[in-house]
C-alpha cells in the first residue's frame, strides 16, 4: 500500500454505484458497461437545465461529493488559507491596458471584491491622451447577480461605437445567449439570439451582427446574419456546415475588410470570406477543403497572408495570395517552412507582419517588414518563459503589443515599435501580497524517452527547497491536439511551491513543443507515446534528485485527465497521488457515440472505433476506464461539471465507480462534481480559487505535508 493512503480517513462510507448490466455495439464489437446508467438519457436537457437530472444519478453524485468532503474535512482550514493566500496575490482593483479604437479606448476593469469585470471606455483626446472620465459599457457583475454560474463570452462594440454585443452562458453548457446593448442608454435592444456560440463580428455599417448558431447536440452549425431590429427567426443563414465532424469559428481580418468563416476538424480546414463593407455580402471560399490541409487567413493591402501546412510544410509556412484570385494555384511562399520551427500565429498591420513561433518548447516573436522582408526577432533571455500576441485595433500603426511571463516572473505587457525596435512597458502584473522572483529557481531540463527522444521539461521550485530527492513534486501534463502548455506565471501555484513542492511541466508528445511531428508522434494509434513520455519525465526527475518514487502528484485536465488515468494504469506505484480535472477517461464509449457534442470532430485525433478496427484496438488498450484493474492505485482526486459539454459528467463518475469496484483497498478515489458548472468549473475570478484550493489541499495531504 502507498504510504500516502493512510493519511486519508473518510468518516463516511464510500458510495458504491449499482451495477446495471448494459451492452452496446461499436461497429463489429460489443462493449459491456455496468455503469452506463450514469449517463442520463436526457443529457441534452440537463446541460441547459441541471434540475432535470434524474433523481438516482443526482443522489449518487451528491453522495460522491459528501464522501470527498469527508475525506478532505481535515483540510478545510487549509483550503480557506490557500484561498486567502491566492486571493491576496490578486489585485482587487485592476484595469487592463486599454485598446484604442477610433475616438475611444476600451478596457476591462475590476472593482474591489468583484468576481466579473466592467467593460468600459474612455475618450481619446486630441493630444492622444485619455480622458479621466470612465464611461461604463457593460457591467458583467450586474448580469451575473441572478445566476449561480455566469460566463461572459465574447463582447464586441459596433464600429460606430453606439452598441455593444455580448454573449453570456449561465449554465456552463456553452450554449450562449447574445444580446445587444445601446451604450448611451444602457438598455438592451429587444434582439435576443439563443443557442449561440460565443463568436461575434459586426458589419462595417453597424447595422448587422454575424453569429454562429448551435444545434441540439451543441455543435456550431450555421453562420447567421442578424439585422438589428429584426426577429431572430428571420436571420439569414449565410453558411451551413453539413459535415458533423467540422466545427465553425467566426473572426475578422486585421484590416477589418473581411469576415472569416473557418470550418475545421483538427486536421483539415476551409475558410470562406465575406466582404464586411457589402450591404448584401457574398460568400467566397479561399480554397476548398482537402484532407490534412490546414490554413488560416489574414489580409493587408491587396493580398491574403495565409499560415498553412500546404506542400508538405509540416511545421507550417506563410504564403501570399492576391485577394481577387486567392485560390491555391496563386499561393506564393513568403516565409518558408523550417522543420522544428512551428509557425503558430500571424498578425498583420499595414506595413508589418508579426508571427509567433516555437522552437524546442520556447516561443519567439518575429517582426517582418512587408516592403522588403526584413525580419527582427524580439529577444528573451530567460530559461523558460511564455510569449503571446495581445489584441490591438490599430491597423495603420508601427506599434504591436505582446505579453511576457515566466514561471517566476509575473506577466508584463509591452508595446513594441516595429520600426525602431524599442519597447515600452505598459503594465506589470501586480502581486499585492508581495513577490520576489529571485526567491525561485527556474530550470529547463530534458528527460530521455523510452525510444531515445529528449522530452523538454519546465520546472520551478523555491530556492530553499532541498534538491536531494526528498521534495514532493507536482507533475503537470496535457499532450493532445498539438497544445503545448506554456511556461507562464501562475500566482496560484506559488502556494504549493512555497510549501516545498517542485512544480514541473512535461512537454510530452501529443503537444507541439518540438514541432508538428512531436504532435503526430502521439496521435491516433500512436497515443501511448504521450503516456510513456510522462512516465519517463517522472523517472528522469527522480534520477535528477528533484523527488522520489511515491512523492509525485500527477495532474492533468480534460485530455490531460486521460493522460493521468492512463499512467495510473501503467505505473501506479510511481505516484503518491493524482489529480484528474474534468478528465476524458471513457474514451472508447465516447468515441463510439456520435451523438455527443465533440465525438465526430474528435475522430481525426483519436480514431473512429466504429469504423476502424485498428482504432478500436488502440483505444481499447489505453482507455483509462476500460483498463482499470486490481492495482495499487494511489489516492485520486477527480473533478467534474454537470453541464460540461466537452467531457460529460458521467465519464469521471463512471471511472471512479469502476476504480472503487476493481481496487477497493487502494485509493481512496474522491469525486467532486460541480452541480452548477461546466468544463471550466466555478465562474468568477475568486470563486474559481476554491477548486484550486481543493486540488492543492489534496496534493499537500497526499504528500504527507503539514496541513497548516
Amino acid at each position: 500500500m502507498c504510504p500516502s493512503q493512510s493519511v486519508f480517513s473518510p468518516s463516511v462510507a464510500a458510495p458504491v454505484a449499482e451495477k446495471r448490466p448494459h451492452a452496446h455495439n461499436c461497429g463489429d464489437h460489443q462493449i459491456r458497461d455496468d455503469y452506463a446508467w450514469l449517463r442520463a438519457d436526457n443529457w441534452r436537457e440537463v446541460m441547459q437545465n441541471p434540475q432535470t437530472l434524474p433523481a438516482d444519478i443526482r443522489a449518487h453524485l451528491l453522495a460522491e461529493n459528501a464522501y470527498c468532503d469527508s475525506a478532505l474535512k481535515d483540510t478545510t482550514a487549509l483550503q480557506e488559507k490557500l484561498v486567502g493566500e491566492m486571493r491576496a496575490r490578486i489585485r482587487e482593483e485592476d484595469t487592463d491596458v486599454p485598446i484604442e479604437d477610433g475616438q475611444y479606448a476600451y478596457f476591462y476593469t475590476f472593482a474591489p471584491g468583484s468576481e466579473h469585470p466592467l467593460y468600459a471606455r474612455r475618450t481619446i483626446k486630441e493630444d492622444g491622451t485619455l480622458s479621466d472620465q470612465v464611461e461604463p459599457v457593460l457591467d458583467a457583475n450586474a448580469l451575473a447577480n441572478a445566476h449561480d454560474y455566469f460566463d461572459l463570452g465574447a463582447i464586441a462594440h459596433s464600429p460606430d461605437h453606439r452598441f455593444v454585443a455580448y454573449a453570456t452562458d449561465c449554465q456552463g453548457s456553452e450554449f450562449y445567449d447574445i444580446r445587444i446593448r445601446d451604450i448611451q442608454s444602457g438598455q438592451d435592444l429587444p434582439d435576443h439570439l439563443v443557442s449561440a456560440a460565443s463568436d461575434l463580428v459586426w458589419s462595417t455599417d453597424s447595422a448587422s451582427l454575424y453569429w454562429i448558431w448551435r444545434d441540439e447536440n451543441n455543435r456550431p452549425k450555421e453562420v447567421r446574419r442578424h439585422q438589428l431590429g429584426d426577429h431572430p427567426d428571420t436571420d439569414q443563414c449565410l453558411y451551413h456546415e453539413e459535415d458533423e465532424g467540422f466545427f465553425l469559428s467566426l473572426s475578422q481580418t486585421s484590416d477589418r475588410r473581411y469576415i472569416l468563416i473557418e470550418a475545421n476538424d483538427h486536421t483539415t480546414s476551409e475558410v470562406h470570406i465575406l466582404d464586411a463593407d457589402m450591404a448584401e455580402p457574398a460568400l467566397h471560399c479561399i480554397a476548398p477543403r482537402e484532407r490534412n490541409l490546414e490554413y488560416h487567413v489574414d489580409h493587408a493591402g491587396h493580398d491574403f497572408y495565409i499560415l498553412t501546412n500546404a506542400d508538405g510544410a509540416e511545421d507550417f509556412k506563410i504564403i501570399t495570395a492576391p485577394d481577387n484570385h486567392p485560390g491555391r494555384e496563386n499561393w506564393q511562399d513568403l516565409v518558408p517552412a523550417k522543420p522544428g520551427t512551428r509557425r503558430l500565429e500571424h498578425r498583420l498591420f499595414k506595413n508589418h507582419m508579426v508571427r509567433l513561433e516555437r522552437v524546442n518548447a520556447l516561443p519567439r516573436l518575429v517582426v517582418h517588414r512587408l516592403s522588403d522582408g526584413r525580419e527582427t526577432q524580439i529577444t528573451i533571455k530567460d530559461e523558460a518563459y511564455a510569449l503571446g500576441l495581445e489584441p490591438l485595433s490599430d491597423f495603420d500603426t508601427r506599434r504591436m503589443r505582446f505579453s511576457f511571463s515566466s514561471l517566476s516572473q509575473p506577466e508584463q505587457i509591452f508595446d513594441y515599435d516595429m520600426e525602431r525596435h524599442t519597447r515600452i512597458l505598459r503594465k506589470t502584473q501586480d502581486i499585492p501580497s508581495g513577490h520576489d522572483a529571485d526567491a525561485y529557481c527556474v530550470r529547463r531540463l530534458t528527460a530521455k524517452a523510452q525510444d531515445g527522444e529528449d522530452i523538454p521539461v519546465s520546472l520551478i521550485h523555491h530556492k530553499d527547497t532541498p534538491i536531494d530527492g526528498t521534495a514532493p513534486l507536482l507533475l503537470y501534463g496535457y499532450g493532445s491536439y498539438g497544445i503545448t502548455i506554456p511556461a507562464s506565471f501562475s500566482l496560484r501555484r506559488l502556494s504549493l511551491i512555497n510549501r516545498g513542492f517542485v512544480y514541473a511541466i512535461a512537454h510530452i508528445r501529443g503537444g507541439e513543443a518540438k514541432g508538428h511531428a512531436w504532435y503526430t508522434a502521439a496521435k491516433g494509434i500512436h497515443k501511448p507515446n504521450t503516456f510513456h513520455d510522462f512516465i519517463a519525465v517522472a523517472q528522469g526527475l527522480i534520477a535528477k534528485n528533484y523527488t522520489c518514487k511515491g512523492k509525485i502528484i500527477a495532474m492533468g485536465g480534460s485530455a490531460g485527465g486521460l493522460l493521468v488515468g492512463a499512467v495510473l494504469n501503467m505505473a501506479p506505484d510511481l505516484f503518491g497521488g493524482a489529480i484528474a480535472a474534468v478528465p476524458f477517461v471513457d474514451v472508447l464509449n465516447t468515441m463510439c457515440d456520435e451523438t455527443l457534442p465533440l465525438t465526430p470532430p474528435e475522430w481525426p485525433e483519436w480514431g473512429n472505433p466504429k469504423e476502424d478496427t485498428n482504432a478500436f484496438a488502440a483505444i481499447s488498450a489505453y482507455s483509462p476506464y476500460d483498463n482499470v484493474a486490481p492495482r495499487n492505485y494511489p489516492p485520486v482526486l477527480v473533478t467534474a461539471g454537470l453541464t460540461d459539454p466537452r467531457v460529460t459528467y458521467w465519464e469521471p463518475a463512471k471511472w471512479v465507480a469502476r476504480l472503487r469496484d476493481m481496487a477497493p483497498k487502494a485509493g481512496p478515489y474522491l469525486l467532486q462534481t460541480e452541480m452548477q458548472a461546466g468544463h471550466g468549473g466555478l465562474s468568477g475570478r475568486f470563486e474559481g480559487l476554491k477548486t484550486t484550493a481543493l486540488e492543492y489541499a489534496f496534493a499537500i495531504k497526499a504528500a504527507s505535508l503539514s496541513l497548516r
